[in-house]
């Protein structure tokens, strides 16, 4: 790899040099480097780009990386990626995009993650997306998830658009079986002139199911967000749907979050807030000896820590 996609990336992984452990690192459509363990396996598609990554159930304490890094202008793909989590499982997968266009094409990169996670699993999922260069192309990430949770398993899923990402359209849609767990946090932040679109569909189907989905914003200068939320309660079931936005400048931010209760023991409650940065929150640490700006900056990485 050179030195624009090691530090792709670190900023998408948190990674300087190659993990331990499964690992898949995707650079401009071709995989560059793979490892698999005794009880992870990681399968190239015949059928479409992509792959299969397969835990062996059992498998405890293993991690799985699979970035995906683009440093060509102009580049465009789709990637499918399927993840097969056998039962009795507790592990850790990263993924992420980092794109780097420094000229004038539009470089996109578009995914569908498919989780089919077994009984009393337990998957940690975070997903990072970060755009850099000083061309006029356009950097578009259209990243999908779909996840299948057995029973009384737990899947925490964590969402992070970092910056320089001028348009992105975010779908994630859940099915939980019985006891089973859910917990999205999206952490977003949009500037300039950028876009972005999250939508969220989770059907609680299991008894005893719950889903606590949490999303925290920040739109700046003249960009645009729009989230959406659809929680259906199918059974005994607890559901909980939050989207707080701060609103800077000249941007905008839509909410539409929708619960539905069909059934009579499912619980769900759902939450929107969207505002300013409070101008005592400013006064305050600019009595602290911070200028105005350096207090606004420190307001939001708190806001989307």
């Amino acid at each position: 790899m050179d030195e624009i996609q090691k530090t792709l990336l670190e900023q998408v992984a948190g990674l300087h040099e190659f993990p331990t452990g499964a690992y898949n690192i995707r650079a401009n459509g071709e995989s560059v480097s793979r490892n698999t363990t005794a009880h992870i396996d990681i399968v190239t598609k015949q059928d479409k780009p992509g792959i299969d990554i397969v835990i062996k159930p059992g498998t405890k304490k293993e991690s799985v990386h699979i970035p995906v890094l683009l440093s060509q202008s102009g580049l465009k793909e789709m990637v499918y990626n399927d993840f097969y989590v056998g039962d009795d499982c507790d592990v850790t997968i990263v993924a992420g995009c980092g794109i780097h266009n420094s000229g004038n094409e539009e470089s996109r990169h578009d995914g569908i993650h498919r989780f089919f996670i077994g009984r009393n699993s337990h998957v940690k999922y975070v997903e990072k997306h970060y755009g850099s260069g000083d061309g006029n192309g356009q950097r578009i990430m259209n990243p999908q998830t779909v996840v299948e949770l057995g029973d009384n398993s737990f899947m925490e899923l964590e969402t992070v658009q970092i910056r320089g990402v001028d348009s992105t359209i975010r779908k994630t849609e859940a099915v939980l079986g019985e006891s089973s767990k859910l917990i999205i946090t999206e952490r977003l932040l949009t500037h300039g002139s950028q876009n972005a679109e999250s939508y969220f569909s989770v059907d609680l189907n299991g008894a005893d199911s719950s889903a606590n989905l949490i999303s925290r914003s920040v739109a700046k200068e003249n960009s645009r967000q729009l989230f959406v939320s659809k929680m259906n309660g199918n059974n005994r079931c607890a559901g909980h749907s939050e989207c707080d936005g701060i609103i800077m400048d000249n941007a905008k931010i839509s909410a539409l979050p929708e619960i539905t209760a069909n059934h009579l023991d499912a619980a769900l409650i759902h939450e929107a807030a969207i505002g300013k940065i409070a101008g005592e929150q400013i006064t305050k640490l600019m009595t602290l000896g911070l200028t105005e700006a350096e207090a606004e900056e420190q307001i939001v990485n708190g806001f989307l820590r």
